[in-house]
């Protein structure tokens, strides 16, 4: 009687096979094999120190980061810029420097230094994790109008609105971006905002408001027109 093989056998066959081959090459290029062992090990040793500092820098600079927060709001300003200007420098990358960053730049604008919050922020928002791009974004606009500069501030409101990853941060946004260009002299573009809050977000508080404005700023552009 024949014998036949099914086709559940193959998969134990081919690596069966695949095992021998493997053997039969180490044995023939141990010093090779030797090599990729250590390269492995060492792999393995970089991957899981990189793994430990990395939690280390963490866990240390969330400690530093809440002391800075707790300063920041018993309003001890030098104190606070002192201890989250080091966690951004000391521990660049991490999740808590992203955040004192932030923190930094309100610590820098409550100190009345505003041309240095600035400087934090224009450095630090385009490259900030979509978490805090947002944020980084709409505190840069606030900046800017406290300097004023509203025509900087509108486009950096409306970068804001662009990360915000909720509908009604995307509203408030918008509405400053709309107040800032008013103040900016640009009515077509702050009606353009108030329209976007308007017809998209409509289901936000702040739809009620950009109504108001759309048309204070359509009879103020149909009274010109009249006259």
């Amino acid at each position: 009687m024949a014998t036949t093989v099914t086709s559940t056998g193959q998969p134990a066959a081919t690596e069966a096979n695949a095992l021998s081959w493997l053997t039969e090459w180490i044995k023939g290029h141990r010093q090779a094999a030797t090599y990729a062992g250590v390269v492995l090990v060492l792999a393995a040793g970089l991957f899981g120190w990189n793994l430990l500092s990395t939690k280390t820098a963490e866990r240390n600079a969330g400690g530093q980061l809440t002391q800075g927060r707790l300063a920041l709001e018993s309003k001890n300003y030098p104190l606070a810029a002192s201890v989250l200007a080091q966690v951004v420098e000391n521990y660049a990358g991490t999740h808590a420097a992203q955040e004192g960053t932030i923190l930094l730049a309100q610590v820098r604008l409550a100190q009345g230094q505003t041309q240095q919050a600035i400087d934090v922020l224009q450095r630090y928002a385009p490259k900030a994790d979509k978490d805090f791009r947002a944020q980084a974004h709409g505190l840069l606009g606030a900046a800017f109008e406290n300097a004023l500069k509203p025509k900087d501030a509108a486009p950096a409101y409306e970068r804001a609105a662009a990360a915000a990853q909720f509908p009604f941060l995307r509203a408030q946004f918008l509405s400053d971006a709309g107040r800032a260009w008013i103040a900016a002299g640009d009515t077509a573009k702050a009606l353009a905002a108030y329209r976007t809050i308007a017809r998209q977000l409509d289901s936000t508080s702040a739809a009620g408001e950009a109504k108001v404005r759309i048309g204070e700023l359509t009879k103020g552009a149909a009274a010109s027109v009249a006259k």
